[in-house]
């Protein structure tokens, strides 16, 4: 054969699986069916966070974690209850995964030249019991360099590979099926797309110029998820999280489409979990957007008033970044697929941060002096570009002119101005006092005892309705499309399996294509920082898998 192995997909799962491969002197075909320009996939787009254990980041902040903390933590978040069948492998994975995030994770990607930003990041707060959802303690680590700086060691292994000739690289090739014999797959098959000269997370043509086949010993599927493809999403909906979106934004490019799954399904491999999907609930629409419907997430801070469609503030634990799912449940049972957050110039100036490397020029550029000048007055120049260009967001002198800007916004009129001042009011009543009955403002003082949180992150405490903490600021919230949490069941070593748990010879995943290991390493819930490097970590297993196995 002219190939040892083919890789479906040059996202990030799919370069760690072919440098891994290729360091071994093994030929691998690399497809894809975007242009070149979009080498490095979703991960590129990625604010490039990883969840690391006990690392010398955390231990420099003063923060105590161990593996038995982190393997609690998932344990709560993942809620594992089809541990007979498809979380079999899941769960698996995930003791895996944190064996790896505890130890080598950080030393390998050190050794590569990744480097991390010195503030640790609190994602997931949980707002629980101990043994519930949530990080104990903060685990999100930041790339210097963000998306593409994780993504850089790879693409130079990967292009070192294609200069000396073990790896081929073919752009705009789309596998529509797989070879296969008696069950083995031997190779795959598709359709060559024209040329096309999009940038970056463009939607491209789809107009097909040719035909290929290739034939392999070995073939890796790492296509990623359905995120792209709200009409999948919304088949594969849970009803636990109330009815679908009838509106939703999206947070990757078309091509994230989902058609490898039911393809690798026609020969055998077998899908897993299609309920579990992780979709966040503070999007905003892209006033310069790349792809259709383009979102952007806002990583918020622990202030912010998060109130449904109709004003009414939402229960514990639901607050800002602590429980995403818990909260996207919440929004879909009000009957609206929309929310608000309620704050002041203070809390957007120390707590709002937008996802995406392309947001984050600063991280993203590796500029030092940049970064400093977050702890200037005024907003982040990308949040303050929302600010002035975004449709989500509502600035105002007083709350009247704010509900008003609300309900015009919506056309909907559904915010009065009685009860939200009441709202209000009552809260900045608990502020007087260093305690309080109010379970968000006792986490966010809670949330200022850790260095990092206090220094760039969390607002001091203080009342909305005074003037000199203005003005007042109401962002609309839509629910942006994201990661699938299943996907194509696969045991340790990355090889699909089969509806009888047995692996289809020939044929193995990586990355989101599956569930981010064994369809679906997260169960439920995701702790974050966990989606970029469950890429990483599949990628490395399945390639060393396949070098073994082609030895």
């Amino acid at each position: 054969m002219e190939f040892d192995c083919v890789v479906i997909g040059a996202g990030l799962a799919g370069l760690v699986a072919t440098a891994e491969i290729a360091d071994a002197g093994k030929k691998v075909l690399l497809l894809d069916q975007e242009p070149e320009s979009s080498f490095g996939g979703q991960a590129w787009w990625s604010f490039g966070g990883l969840f690391l254990v006990n690392s010398p980041e955390q231990r420099r902040l003063g923060i105590k974690d161990s593996k038995e903390l982190a393997w609690q933590d998932w344990m709560g978040t993942a809620g594992f209850d089809r541990e007979d069948d498809e979380d079999y492998w899941g769960r698996k994975w995930a003791e895996a995964y944190v064996d790896f995030a505890s130890g080598e994770k950080r030393e390998w990607l050190h050794e590569m030249g990744v480097r991390f930003f010195p503030v640790v990041g609190w994602a997931e707060r949980g707002g629980y019991l101990a043994e519930g959802h949530g990080n104990s303690v903060p685990r999100f680590h930041i790339v210097w360099g963000t998306g593409p700086g994780i993504v850089a060691p790879f693409e130079r292994r990967v292009r070192a590979h294609m200069k000396n000739g073990i790896v081929v690289y073919k752009p705009r090739h789309r596998v529509d099926k797989f070879i296969n014999s008696n069950g083995t797959v031997l190779g795959v098959g598709g359709s060559i797309l024209e040329p096309s000269d999009v940038a970056r997370g463009e939607e491209s043509s789809r107009v097909v110029i040719g035909q290929f086949e290739y034939r392999a010993q070995v073939v890796v599927v790492t296509s990623g998820g359905i995120g792209g493809n709200h009409d999948l999403i919304r088949k594969n909906w849970p009803s636990r999280l109330g009815s679908p979106p009838r509106r939703m934004i999206t947070g990757v490019p078309a091509h994230v489409d989902g058609r490898m799954l039911a393809i690798t399904e026609e020969v055998g491999g077998r899908i897993v979990n299609r309920d579990r999907m992780w979709h966040y609930t503070e999007g905003i629409k892209n006033w310069n957007p790349v792809w259709d419907k383009h979102g952007i997430r806002i990583l918020p801070g622990p202030s912010s008033l998060w109130v449904d469609a109709r004003g009414q503030r939402f229960s514990a634990p639901n607050f800002p970044g602590f429980d995403t799912l818990g909260t996207l449940e919440a929004i879909q049972k009000t009957g609206y697929d929309y929310s608000w957050f309620i704050l002041t110039q203070k809390i957007i100036e120390r707590e709002f941060a937008l996802s995406g490397s392309e947001q984050n020029p600063d991280l993203t550029g590796k500029s030092i002096k940049k970064v400093l000048s977050r702890v200037l007055p005024g907003a982040p120049g990308p949040v303050q570009a929302f600010m002035d260009k975004g449709e989500d967001f509502i600035i105002a002198d007083n709350l009247a002119e704010l509900v008003s800007g609300m309900n015009k916004l919506t056309g909907e009129n559904l915010i009065k101005i009685a009860e939200i001042e009441k709202l209000i009011k009552a809260r900045d009543r608990e502020i007087d006092n260093k305690f309080t009955k109010d379970l968000q403002i006792t986490a966010l003082r809670g949330a200022r005892h850790y260095i990092g949180d206090k220094l760039i992150r969390v607002a001091k405490p203080h009342k909305f309705l005074d003037p000199k903490n203005g003005p007042l600021i109401a962002v609309r919230l839509n629910i942006l499309s994201r990661k699938t949490l299943g996907g194509l069941q696969t045991d340790l070593s990355g090889r699909v399996l089969n509806s009888f748990g047995e692996p289809v010879p020939g044929l193995y995943a990586a990355g989101e294509v599956s569930g981010f290991g064994g369809g679906g390493i997260h169960g439920y819930r995701a702790l974050e920082g966990t989606f970029v490097g469950g890429c990483l970590f599949t990628g490395r297993v399945a390639g060393r898998a396949i070098a073994n196995e082609l030895n």
